[in-house]
């Protein structure tokens, strides 16, 4: 038997045992991204689009070689007649991949990381100790954890989510939107 599980994080099923028997396939965020030739395919021939490799690799370097990203790119792009221009100012926070970042990943988020990015959303880079410090709770690890499993653009690395989220949250602090604070276990 075989069976393919897709998701955004790791289900609750015991993947280690399955991984040391070799019983395991696994194909991870870095499998799933684009390389250059393919984001300037995508781009070019996919979305209709006549860009250099130079402004094709700017691209797929900002979003990753996200699909998702590059699409959404690809989208703000189409409505611009300066196209080098937006791709040299192109920095994630433009409305489709704000929209995007906030329908599908932001507001499925339960009540406590939702808060927690909102609140560490000013920061540059995240540690537990600055998180706590900052948010006055005592559970930023276990945060930082759960957020890095769930795939939300947590880089370990750089453990920096202001690239992808800081924008958009800023913006929710600026227009005064209670958004994320309405009622229910995920917003």
């Amino acid at each position: 038997m075989h069976m393919v599980i897709a998701g955004r994080a790791d289900p609750p099923l015991p993947l280690a045992r399955w991984r040391a028997r070799s019983q395991l396939t696994e194909g991870r965020a870095a499998d799933l991204h684009f390389t250059s030739e393919e984001a300037g395919l995508f781009l070019n021939q996919g979305m209709g689009l006549n860009l250099s490799a130079d402004a094709i690799a700017v691209l797929e370097t900002r979003t990753e070689g996200w699909i998702a990203g590059l699409q959404l790119a690809a989208l703000s792009l189409q409505g611009h007649r300066d196209a080098s221009h937006f791709i040299s100012t192109f920095t994630g926070s433009q409305r489709f991949i704000m929209d995007y970042l906030t329908e599908e990943v932001l507001d499925r988020q339960p009540r406590e990381v939702h808060e927690f990015l909102l609140q560490t959303s000013i920061l540059e880079r995240l540690t537990a100790p600055l998180c706590d410090a900052l948010t006055q709770q005592n559970n930023a690890q276990a945060l930082l954890t759960a957020i890095e499993r769930a795939n939300l653009f947590l880089v370990r690395c750089q453990c920096s989510i202001r690239a992808a989220f800081g924008v958009g949250f800023q913006h929710r602090r600026h227009v005064g939107s209670d958004h994320c604070h309405s009622t229910g276990h995920d917003l």
